[in-house]
């Protein structure tokens, strides 16, 4: 267990993934980064995109993350996520169903907020459709 770092993942609903492993690779805003046992402290914003568990010298798990907050310690990573999905369940559908919504959101929106929103959720819905693949 020393060589491992403690990985929670955190929805607004409930706490979704709490397990030790090798490594976990976030979507931050100024980049990817991976995070080992020990690592440095940091505490980062999260960008639309996937989430890589590492365990056991492979990937263990790929969770798709609208976007949040990371907090890292030398023993553990946790990952408060706006939205969470694990890449197995992100279908065609889904994808494209999210992406039509934000694109009316956007033909919708009438004030400089209501823009913004909507851009941000293309963004997730291209990050969305971008983790299928």
């Amino acid at each position: 267990m020393a060589d491992k770092i403690q990985f929670e993942l955190v929805s607004p609903a409930k706490l979704l993934v709490s397990s030790p492993v090798d490594m976990v690779v976030v979507p931050g805003t100024e980049g990817d980064f991976g995070a080992l046992v020990r690592h440095a402290p940091m505490i980062t914003t999260v960008r639309p995109g996937v989430i890589v568990v590492h365990d056991g010298g492979k990937v263990s798990s790929s969770i798709f993350v609208a976007g949040g907050f990371a907090e890292v310690n030398e023993e553990r990573i946790t990952v408060l996520a706006e939205e969470a999905i694990p890449v197995g369940d992100i279908t065609a559908e889904l994808a494209a169903a999210r992406k039509k919504a934000a694109k009316d959101a956007l033909d919708d929106a009438k004030t400089d907020r209501e823009k913004a929103q909507a851009q941000r959720l293309i963004l997730i819905a291209e990050a969305l459709e971008a983790a299928r693949h």
